[in-house]
């Protein structure tokens, strides 16, 4: 049976998902990517992980919706004349979810702690943080850094939240309590692992000032509570979404967009101009991809346009592109990969000449993410037609992005390939993009790819005025290609459903559920 099939004779069961919706509910029922598997964002590698950071926790700055970056937690700040020591004010009215302040007493060992799991550059060049009153601290650096407020506003994979002292009393464990000083609260009480997270609104929470412009401006909640009701189906979803039993689907199956938009009582809106990356991400730590050669095969195995059709259909919501920067960016250039297409004889080429000999390679998915799933299969098939032999392992995607993290041998629960999705806005530069953070500490996004000279480029990037910035892109580009840290897929356009009866959805680098609206 076909999906438009099943998802008809669901609609004509009449299959009841939760609750009904009713006009004066205030309650924002959402169908999230998938189920949320920790409350620390900093060690959620898991794009839902950051979408729920964002209700529960704040950051000193946050980027507006042109990637801007904004005050949030922040008042007022000032540099000294070199560039060395930045001054920062705290605003007035921030407090925690247990209703304690938030002062710097909390905010240094939030920095310190971020930077040394996500930003090992600005850790290195970081000579204190001193505290001179409760709301205000001095960040004294070794040199000019022109992206400070771009670090400290951007969202990547692990977010720079703002989290209290007593939590980070071991930093390198993640922190289970889920109390920040964001607009909405986490409802424990409710939880439903692998079907239901709740998050009420915090009656406590003081926004700012300013309209609301992405993931800045004020954070107002206008519903009482969101709660995701997690739907692994499509077709389900779907169903769900059209009858009413949701509210808002945060990433609707592509194959299934052109029926919503059939429907009058569904509206599709692109979360961001900027395109969603798939990438092909080896494990550097084990044969055959501790050998660049190897991972440079990867560019030879895939075809991107079997690739994005498989998960995202027709053309016109994806496009092919080899940038580590995103096509359509500010630095999205492709130099260096005008060579790159599918050809099996030279990716074996390449393997034999990194050893290669047959080996069973890890290759870790899952069909919870149905893009993902989809893309998985057909990149397993190409991987086979050029002779790699693969050990496809599917699982639930809490195990999957629990796996992705474990540094064992692939044959002692690692991996080898892993195939995801990155959201656009994260990267577009070098500072923010966690796959072209080569640093060798194993602290870097997993796959853990480790090159001190394209890290050196990297650093040149992030250093370079803005008139020298296109010469350095260009370098690294090719760098990054040469080294290959994983294998661009592709990209494509990240669209939401939801229903006529909500409005004030943003235009955000990351689902914002503060500013909407349920009639």
């Amino acid at each position: 049976m076909n999906r438009l099939n099943a998802l008809g004779l669901m609609a004509a069961a009449g299959l009841a998902l939760a609750h009904p919706a009713r006009a004066a509910d205030k309650v924002l029922r959402v169908v999230p990517i998938t189920d949320v598997q920790m409350l620390d964002p900093l060690f959620g590698s898991a794009w839902v992980n950051v979408v729920a950071g964002e209700m529960l926790y704040e950051t000193l700055f946050a980027w507006d919706s042109g990637l801007h970056p904004k005050p949030q937690m922040v008042d007022s700040w000032s540099t000294s004349p070199d560039g060395l020591a930045w001054t920062f004010t705290l605003r007035d009215r921030l407090r925690f979810h247990d209703g304690q302040p938030v002062t710097t007493a909390d905010v240094i060992p939030s920095m310190k702690r971020w930077m040394a799991i996500a930003s090992t550059t600005l850790r290195d060049i970081t000579v204190s943080m001193v505290a001179t009153n409760a709301n205000t601290f001095v960040w004294t650096l070794k040199r000019p850094f022109p992206l400070m407020l771009d670090a400290l506003a951007a969202v990547p994979s692990r977010m720079p939240a703002i989290m209290r002292a007593q939590d980070l009393a071991q930093p390198d464990k993640a922190v289970t309590s889920g109390i920040g000083s964001g607009p909405f609260r986490w409802n424990a009480a409710l939880r439903v692992p692998g079907s239901r997270a709740v998050f009420d609104r915090n009656p406590d929470y003081v926004p700012r000032a300013e309209p609301p412009d992405g993931l800045a401006g004020g954070h107002v909640v206008k519903v009482d509570r969101v709660e995701w009701q997690v739907i692994p189906d499509p077709a389900t979803a779907a169903a769900a979404l059209q009858k009413g039993e949701v509210d808002l689907w945060e990433r609707p199956a592509a194959d299934l967009l052109p029926l919503l938009a059939k429907n009058p009582n569904i509206r599709l809106q692109k979360l961001t101009p900027i395109a969603t990356q798939t990438m092909m991400r080896p494990n550097t730590l084990f044969p055959p991809f501790n050998d660049k050669r190897a991972r440079q095969a990867l560019n030879y195995v895939f075809e991107q346009a079997d690739q994005m059709a498989a998960g995202y259909g027709d053309e016109s919501t994806w496009k092919r592109c080899h940038s580590f920067f995103i096509c359509g960016g500010p630095y999205g250039t492709e130099a260096g990969a005008e060579g790159f297409h599918q050809d099996f004889a030279h990716a074996r080429q390449l393997l034999e000449q990194a050893g290669y000999k047959g080996e069973k390679v890890t290759f870790i998915s899952t069909h919870d993410i149905p893009w993902i799933g989809q893309q998985a299969e057909v990149a397993a098939d190409a991987l086979k037609r050029a002779g790699v032999n693969v050990d496809m392992v599917w699982s639930d995607w809490g195990t999957a992005i629990s796996r992705v993290t474990n540094q064992a041998a692939p044959d002692k629960g690692g991996w080898n390939l892993f195939l995801v999705t990155m959201t656009g806005p994260v990267m577009v530069l070098p500072l923010t993009n966690p796959a072209v953070d080569m640093g060798c500490t194993r602290t870097n996004l997993w796959g853990w790819p480790c090159d001190e000279g394209v890290e050196r480029l990297r650093s040149a990037f992030i250093y370079a005025d803005e008139a020298a910035r296109p010469a350095a892109m260009d370098q690294l580009q090719r760098a990054l290609l040469d080294a290959a840290p994983y294998a661009v897929l592709g990209q494509a356009e990240q669209m939401i459903g939801f229903r006529r009866e909500v409005s004030g959805v943003l235009s955000s680098p990351v689902i914002a559920y503060w500013n909407v609206s349920k009639e």
